[in-house]
């Protein structure tokens, strides 16, 4: 069939649209899916795509993107403070499957430059998709959660080097290695000298001016800007895109606009990362793998088996438990995004032989699928083959927390003991109420134990640990952190037993309210809404506004859900924006024909959508809680108060019927 760009980007579109939604119904990561387009659509399958250079490029952006966002998110207090598990573990692990894998290239009669990138690409594990899947399960926090956290640290650390290695080594040819990699390095450290500068003098300026012009338009254009342009800088300079886009996310990620800056990028890199994975698919060719796979089941296998053993014994010799080191080792069994865009880079300095860059894809994408099955299910692997040893360190950790909750009673359990667990821990100590508190941070629990406080290593959502710290006992439980499956699992797990126990949540804003309060939760507390009652409470009173007046007018806000302050008007703003199933508001100005004018507004039966008409403005004159009596007249301006859903279905009804 002839081919066109929009003849291209339409199939990719419309495989890709098909594939994810598929793949999300089954709860499998999207890139499966842009790798299952590419291998379906490319030119060794059914050849609806074009191997076009254009495409290539592009997907390179993707990864620049990618590296860019890293940078972002990297932070340098946090590598601190995981020091010990980034640089110990995630280094030691790094060498020793690189090592491994470079041994394993050269058994096959592999060259050790190629060598080199296959053991790194194998030694490489899914950010993507483990951290993604360990925030869904509510064990980002935990302690197998942490260590995967600090391995992947480095890993996404090393790929720098490598991105670096791979064009010297692929154009070293019999020359001696040590002068290019000596002169990459030079270029490496004046790349993050010419970056620091530029961040330190010019990138805060430039987005000080950004934010002040309020343009959603130009803060997005300044973001997309600075990471190309910072990519272009070290590819002029003989280095990779991928390593300029890194340096700028870093300078970036110590200012300010940070958050929203990676807001802006997501989308780009989202889609140019989607098709970059396509151009990965695409190069499969499962007709040639009739005698690679042998060699592709043996590369799965260490991936799966041999990587993840590793992973274990050296999470077991760093002194972690036998049931922690087996879910670390079977969380990181894999291989990764960050491994295609070596492989990419090594077949396109002519590194890898087809046959050898076929089995090493396809091992790590059937490596990927094998991913969302080992982290769901690690933590039932470990309790069934570790039934004892696993369990026996949390079980002392509850005859610990039992033996010190012996003696309490009519006393809070605060689940997270963060900020705002410590601060209610004050306010319970000056009124002489006993509580117990869990949280997963091992520093803030030693040096809150320290100064007294009690508080425990813990994980709130399992119920034996809630049953030591005394909950048949408890007079209230506190969900202190913003984590809104944590605190179904621990409104799911406490309402079982124990269905009149006050259970007070806190959120962000209203995204969750209706599902936790149906989960079981007592009084949800919004902060975004509370922050405004305690702004509301002082400005009136600094108005003279009655203490009395001011008191009735907050207890009515909470008396009725936050009803009155539920919901805003749309904001071309993202950090304005809410989430979830939030409410908001929106106007509705009804045209002479619009059905709703001479009709009375409880006929037109809007509550049976769940849509509130908060206000109504006619002739400049604006009424609150307009009554169900009330004739619309053309001109009126009717506010609406629900999910975008539901005020879509309402303005439907009054314009139309």
């Amino acid at each position: 069939m002839e081919h066109s760009p929009l003849q291209d980007v339409l199939v990719l579109l419309a495989l890709s649209v098909l594939a994810v939604a598929m793949l999300r119904r089954a709860q499998l990561p999207p890139i499966l899916g842009y790798l299952f387009v590419g291998l379906v659509a490319g030119p060794h399958a059914l050849g609806w795509i074009q191997d076009s250079e254009a495409i290539h490029f592009l997907g390179e952006i993707g990864v620049v993107f990618l590296l860019f966002t890293i940078g972002l998110e990297f932070s340098v207090p946090q590598f601190l403070a995981m020091r010990g598990t980034v640089l110990g573990l995630g280094g030691t692990q790094v060498a020793l499957v690189t090592a491994i894998g470079t041994g394993l290239a050269m058994a096959y009669g592999l060259g050790w430059e190629a060598g080199l990138v296959f053991g790194g690409a194998l030694a490489l594990s899914s950010t993507a998709i483990v951290v993604k899947q360990l925030i869904e399960q509510v064990e980002l926090q935990s302690r197998h959660g942490r260590n995967a956290l600090g391995i992947l640290l480095f890993q996404d650390i090393a790929v720098v080097p490598f991105l670096v290695l791979i064009p010297i080594v692929a154009g070293a040819g019999d020359q001696p290695m040590l002068q290019p990699i000596l002169w990459a390095l030079a270029k490496g450290a004046a790349a993050f000298a010419i970056m620091f500068a530029i961040g330190h003098w010019a990138l805060r300026p430039l987005f000080n001016e950004v934010a002040r012009a309020r343009s959603g338009e130009l803060f997005t254009l300044s973001a997309l800007m600075v990471a190309l342009a910072a990519a272009w800088i070290t590819n002029q300079m003989g280095l990779s895109l991928a390593l300029g886009a890194f340096l700028a996310g870093l300078m970036l990620g110590e200012t300010e606009y940070r958050h929203q800056v990676e807001a802006d990028i997501r989308p780009f890199r989202d889609v140019l990362l989607g098709l970059f994975f396509i151009t990965i698919g695409a190069q499969l060719d499962l007709f040639q793998l009739g005698e690679l796979w042998p060699r592709v089941l043996g590369l799965l296998a260490f991936l799966v088996v041999g990587k993840g053993l590793l992973i274990i014994a050296l999470t077991r010799l760093a002194g972690n438990e036998t049931g922690v080191a087996l879910r670390t080792g079977m969380v990181l069994a894999q291989g990764g995004e960050f491994g295609f865009a070596l492989m990419a880079l090594a077949m396109s300095h002519g590194l890898f032989e087809p046959a050898t860059s076929q089995a090493l894809l396809t091992a790590v994408v059937l490596s990927m699928a094998l991913t969302p099955f080992l982290v769901r299910y690690n933590g039932v692997v470990a309790k069934w083959l570790l039934t004892g040893s696993y369990l026996r360190q949390r079980t002392s950790r509850e005859a610990e927390l039992a033996e010190a909750a012996t003696e309490l009673s009519d006393h809070v359990i605060l689940c997270g003991f963060g900020r705002i667990g410590q601060n209610l821990a004050k306010f319970l100590r000056d009124e002489g109420l006993e509580y117990v508190a869990l949280d997963l941070d091992p520093l803030r629990i030693r040096e809150a134990r320290d100064a007294g406080e009690s508080v425990f290593f813990g994980d709130s959502t399992h119920r034996e640990l809630l049953e030591a710290a005394g909950l048949d006992r408890a007079r209230a439980l506190v969900v202190t952190f913003d984590d809104y499956h944590a605190a179904m699992k621990i409104l799911a797990r406490v309402r079982q037993g124990h269905p009149d126990l006050p259970i007070l949540v806190r959120t962000r804003d209203d995204s969750y309210m209706e599902q936790l309060t149906q989960a079981g939760a007592t009084e949800v507390l919004p902060e975004s809404l509370e922050a405004s009652l305690m702004l509301a409470t002082e400005l009136l009173l600094s108005l003279d506004v009655p203490t009395g007046e001011v008191m009735r007018l907050l207890e009515n806000a909470r008396a009725t859900g936050y009803s009155q302050l539920r919901g805003v008007f749309a904001s071309t703003e993202p950090s304005e924006q809410e989430t979830g199933t939030a409410t908001r508001l929106h106007s509705v100005i009804l045209p002479e024909d619009a059905f709703g004018v001479g009709q009375r507004l409880g006929d037109l039966g809007l509550d049976r959508g769940e849509v509130r008409v908060t206000a109504v403005r006619r002739g400049g004159i604006r009424g609150e809680e307009p009554a169900a009596d009330l004739e619309l007249r053309s001109g009126d301006a009717l506010v609406l108060q629900g999910t975008p859903e539901q005020i879509e279905w309402a303005e439907k009804r009054l314009l139309t019927g």
